[in-house]
């Protein structure tokens, strides 16, 4: 069943010269010559010193006529027993070529972590979780054994499978069903989670349920050791099952038999720093070159999957009812967002809702996406508000260390005693955050526990596992937090959402906020109502006729689907046509609107000719971030050729060295 094992051992030659990709942010590779009497292959894993300090690169090329002189061409240090596979560098220079990322840096992706304090751990066994019972049972449903089997009888050869299950409905089930037939046969499973703090939850269940099973994850959340652990025993075929967010994916796995996307639709797999890249994509493309299949599951499928199960190139599997015959979707109720019993932002309404649930010994959720206690300190006298000094954006008030902080560049300033502007002593925070939330409902509920979860208060390695433990066993009462406890959590006894400030992405000029505020409400609604208990979902809004809420209270994807899609198909926007974003950065804003203003000249010929459409140069939402203005242009095409052909056009432009250009192809972020 499983792919044949990967040969870790391509033809060896000898040869003085190489061509080694560096992680540098420049365009190139670099070439050095070889030991004496050292045999080196392609995807060999080499140190070699740059500016007198040691690097690790990846072999790209061997035989390599020199392009420079022979006296300038340097030593290579070492060479590393570790091998970067045919099909991972296949990966890297996919990312080279279609995200346009420098070659090192792309490569890099591949590279095994810093062995140096790591090696002693590498040799343990594989990581075995360890379960005080036996394998739990699955008992699949009707649904759930269709889309089982047809991903077991996938195996063995490439299909892409999209799993459209509800919330609640038991993907997890599937999936492990399928890996369960893939440990049997001999292969190793790869499932890549959008996020960090999902991570546990999934070492949980498959320790549950494949107690077993040898197996690894792979974040930047582990130390050095342990992810240098985990990449070993992945690259050996020792591990079984292989987790993590979206760096897994370049995980070297010689007996790949399937892939699981879960939670395809989120942003997270969408890498936003260079190398830029999208995670789910990459999957699909390895899985091709692999021949084995990949399930891409989520309760709202991406436009993109959704456009491609129309179009038959994904098999879709459903799943439409709750796993557990005596749980049912919860119900969704829209309230004013404002009303005379309003409180700290939250509507009367909800303050009812939660004096209920709370009376009753049930547990609640309040979905905030803003984090800190106040997003702007305001004076009412002179109009002064806390801005950042170096961006375009405002500083917002945390009230656990009584600090303002730039979410942007990360500034930290103390909170004023006074105006800065007029020496008014009220100063007044304005809006509301999590912190703020919190603080609130502590006060009103003395009584009861109540926590937050969002990034201030998981810093720490151990904390998010802390809430979800508490929050599991039932010891905290209400939780408050941002899009981390919106996905994935199961907690029987929750029975209520409160969502605050939903209507503040339908103001985004981001064409995906529809998508994305639509999918979020939905992942947020499925937290509640999971067992026995009913739930209920109440969404704070001043516009409640808007499409989204409709689709969201009639718990409808295809019709908001369908709806949205016919949109982008008019506006010539994703999944209908390929998009790029070109970005200009510089302390000098008229320099990097002439960049930009100097690109678009050179690809407007070209883009009559192939059908590229081409806007100006505009400035960025957050115009200035860290001291830098900030411009970008944005480029759509019907054929992904034609974008690329325009993209090379544009780039090969001399552009000025106080200006920094870069290029996000399927762009996400439009901010």
């Amino acid at each position: 069943m499983s792919s044949s094992p990967q040969t870790n051992q391509p033809n060896v030659i000898k040869t003085p010269y190489i061509r080694v990709a560096l992680r540098l942010a420049l365009d190139r590779a670099f070439e050095y010559r070889c030991l004496d009497n050292i045999e080196i292959a392609v995807g060999s894993v080499v140190t070699v010193k740059v500016r007198g300090k040691p690097m690790r690169g990846v072999v790209i090329e061997t035989n390599v006529k020199p392009s420079i002189a022979v006296a300038l061409i340097k030593e290579i240090e070492a060479v590393m027993p570790e091998l970067v596979a045919a099909d991972q560098r296949a990966l890297c220079s996919f990312v080279h070529r279609y995200y346009r990322a420098p070659i090192g840096m792309a490569y890099a992706l591949a590279l095994p972590p810093e062995p140096v304090k790591a090696r002693k751990t590498a040799e343990s066994a594989p990581q075995v979780l360890d379960t005080s019972i036996p394998a739990a049972q699955i008992l699949l449903n009707f649904e759930q054994k269709i889309a089982a089997d047809a991903i077991i009888d996938g195996l063995g050869r490439h299909q892409v499978f999209a799993l459209h299950g509800i919330t609640g409905s038991g993907k997890t089930e599937v999936y492990v069903t399928a890996i369960r037939e893939v440990i049997a046969r001999g292969g190793q499973a790869l499932v890549l989670v959008p996020e960090i703090n999902l991570t546990p939850q999934w070492a949980l269940r498959l320790a549950a349920q494949l107690p077993a099973a040898q197996m690894v994850s792979l974040h930047s959340g582990l130390a050095d050791g342990e992810r240098f652990r985990s990449w070993t025993q992945a690259s050996r075929g020792e591990a079984q099952i292989i987790f993590g967010t979206r760096m897994a994916i370049f995980a070297p796995l010689p007996k790949l038999s399937l892939i699981v996307v879960d939670e395809e639709h989120d942003a997270s797999f969408k890498q936003q720093e260079t190398p830029r890249y999208h995670a789910r994509d990459l999957a699909v493309m390895r899985a091709r070159a692999r021949t084995v299949p990949v399930v891409l599951g989520s309760a709202t499928p991406s436009l993109e999957t959704f456009s491609n199960i129309q179009k038959s190139r994904y098999r879709l599997l459903t799943l439409s009812q709750r796993a557990r015959a005596d749980a049912k979707p919860p119900r969704v109720y829209l309230v004013p967002a404002r009303d005379a019993k309003r409180s700290e932002g939250i509507a009367g309404a909800l303050l009812t809702a939660l004096d209920d649930r709370m009376g009753k010994g049930e547990q609640a959720l309040v979905f905030l996406n803003r984090r800190g206690f106040s997003p702007l300190l305001h004076c009412g006298l002179c109009g002064w508000q806390s801005h950042c000094v170096d961006c375009d954006a405002r500083m917002v008030f945390h009230s656990f260390d009584q600090k303002l902080r730039c979410h942007h560049c990360g500034i930290l300033s103390k909170v004023p005693s006074e105006c800065p502007s007029c020496g008014n002593l009220d100063i007044v925070p304005t809006g509301g955050g999590t912190q703020r939330v919190e603080a609130f409902l502590r006060r009103r509920y003395p009584h009861k526990k109540v926590a937050r979860a969002d990034a201030d208060s998981t810093r720490g390695k151990h904390d998010w596992n802390a809430i979800y433990t508490e929050m599991a066993s039932g010891e905290i009462d209400i939780l408050v937090g941002t899009q981390m406890i919106a996905k994935g959590h199961d907690f029987p006894r929750l029975t209520l959402v409160g969502v605050l400030g939903a209507d503040d992405s339908l103001y985004s000029a981001d064409f995906r906020a529809p998508e994305r505020l639509f999918a979020q409400l939905m992942q947020v609604a499925g937290r509640a109502g999971r067992a026995a208990l009913a739930g209920e979902v109440l969404i704070q809004t001043e516009i409640p006729d808007h499409p989204v809420y409709a689709a969201v209270r009639a718990h409808d994807f295809a019709a908001f689907a369908q709806r949205e899609l016919a949109e982008r198909n008019e506006a010539g926007l994703p999944p209908a046509a390929h998009l790029a974003l070109i970005r200009a950065e510089s302390p000098d804003s008229n320099a990097a609107h002439h960049a930009l203003k100097l690109m678009h000249r050179a690809m407007e010929a070209f883009a009559r000719v192939d059908k590229i459409t081409l806007y100006p140069p505009v400035p960025s939402a957050l115009a200035r971030r860290a001291t830098k203005f900030r411009w970008q242009m944005l480029i759509t095409a019907a054929e992904r050729t034609h974008l690329h052909a325009a993209l090379e056009v544009g780039f090969n432009r001399e552009i000025s060295a106080e200006v920094s250009v870069g290029v996000d192809v399927d762009a996400f972020d439009f901010g």
